[in-house]
């Protein structure tokens, strides 16, 4: 059976950065990614380099930035007051608000976002809201471990 339309698919892959090598990251057997095909749940490329693939295929595909998670956005890096990041005390939880830390955050219009504190001081922390991944050429290098027709309710749970 090969991978197409309504599929579930299960694989096992490295994914490392095209450019320097490292390990982002790695699923296995034991531990696999599965999605089901066409939902639109995984990035669009991907999905279109395992189509036609069978169980025990391998594959070895690089996809540029601009097709992943887009190039990086300096826009996307704002300054804040750090009065938002105060807690009922009025004071900063040092164990979660701290240089590295990500934060999951809220929009100006609702939309749930992550962002990566850059820098802090005593009126205002630097957060960088663009994907970890973005500017990032991925290469994914892995087998095909299982493909079979979606059930109905699977399909359902999907749209």
């Amino acid at each position: 059976m090969t991978i197409n339309e309504n599929m579930i698919v299960t694989v096992a892959y490295q994914l490392t950065n095209h450019t320097s090598g490292e390990l982002i990251e790695e699923t296995t057997a034991e531990n696999p990614m599965m999605f089901l095909s066409g939902a639109g749940s995984i990035i669009q490329e991907f999905e279109d380099n395992l189509y036609d693939k069978r169980v025990g295929d391998t594959f070895s595909f690089t996809i540029t930035a601009e097709n992943t998670y887009g190039e990086r956005d300096e826009e996307q890096v704002v300054t804040l007051p750090i009065t938002i990041f105060h807690d009922e005390t009025g004071g900063i939880n040092e164990e979660v608000i701290f240089v590295g830390a990500f934060l999951p955050m809220t929009d100006e219009i609702g939309n749930h976002v992550r962002g990566l504190i850059l820098e802090l001081d005593e009126n205002f922390a630097k957060v960088d809201f663009n994907n970890p991944l973005a500017g990032t050429d991925l290469h994914f290098e892995g087998t095909v471990l299982d493909v079979r027709i979606a059930e109905e309710e699977e399909l359902d749970q999907a749209h």
